[in-house]
């Protein structure tokens, strides 16, 4: 009986120490759990900017033209004045860099925070300058080009001119800008600030906002509306898309525009 007595004694701390090993092993499961959800909360947040320029990049830029007409009731598209050097499509986010008339002045310094600012931009960027008063001024040339493309810039919008077009082209940089001139900046002009608003062939254009181009031109949209403009564009897009078999098959533009509600 003894005996008996004590065994039963030697079991009682072993299934003690048992159901504590069981309920420190189920509150590390509860942990493990806890920090997957909270991992999957984050993996859920907004897309990364890489991935936002990624869409972008494939929705056309007409359709984002008439997203943000929808959304803000005002043009946000740049004129027929602003032209590409050659046939492109890119996305990005603005870098703006504001140049204001100095004329004659001698400071070799006058422009180097327009250089600074190149060099402070990095991939899917995209060098947006305001040219004061610029038309027969050219903005960059070959050299600020060259430092772009190095740097993974998607490309240039200049309110103002161009030059080392035939080098630009070579190198396959894309630039958009509102004349070809041969003239320089230098002694002309003088650096006034970059990341600031400027306002760029009419368009208003905050640093970070994202800048779309295609053959049919630039269009600026503000960062902290980009998704929704970006799902809007998305929809015109598809449904445009899908109107054209449709117009081909019952040669009717306007059974096609009855049935999906665009043009």
């Amino acid at each position: 009986m003894n005996k008996f007595h004590d065994r039963k004694n030697l079991k009682t701390p072993f299934v003690v120490l048992s159901v504590g090993l069981l309920a420190i092993g189920l509150q590390g499961v509860r942990t493990l759990r806890a920090q997957s959800a909270q991992a999957a909360n984050l993996s859920s947040d907004p897309r990364s900017d890489a991935s936002l320029i990624a869409e972008y990049r494939r929705v056309e830029v007409a359709s984002v033209s008439d997203a943000l007409e929808q959304l803000y009731g005002k043009r946000m598209y740049m004129s027929h004045r602003m032209q590409p050097l050659f046939t492109t499509k890119f996305a990005g986010f603005a870098r703006t860099v504001l140049l204001k008339k100095d004329e004659g002045n001698s400071d070799p310094n006058a422009l180097n925070g327009m250089l600074t600012a190149i060099d402070e931009g990095s991939t899917d960027s995209v060098y947006v300058m305001e040219v004061e008063g610029g038309e027969n001024i050219a903005g960059m040339g070959g050299l600020m080009g060259t430092a772009m493309a190095a740097r993974g810039y998607a490309g240039a919008v200049i309110d103002g001119g161009v030059r080392d077009v035939a080098y630009l082209r070579k190198i396959g940089f894309p630039v958009y800008a509102t004349g070809i001139v041969p003239s320089t900046s230098v002694h002309h002009y003088r650096f006034a600030g970059a990341q600031i608003p400027i306002t760029c062939d009419g368009v208003t254009v905050h640093g970070g906002d994202i800048v779309a181009a295609d053959s049919d031109g630039v269009v600026v949209v503000p960062r902290d509306d980009a998704e929704k403009v970006l799902a809007l564009a998305q929809q015109m897009d598809f449904k445009e898309h899908s109107m054209y078999p449709v117009i081909e098959q019952t040669k009717s533009i306007l059974e096609a525009v009855k049935q999906f509600g665009r043009l």
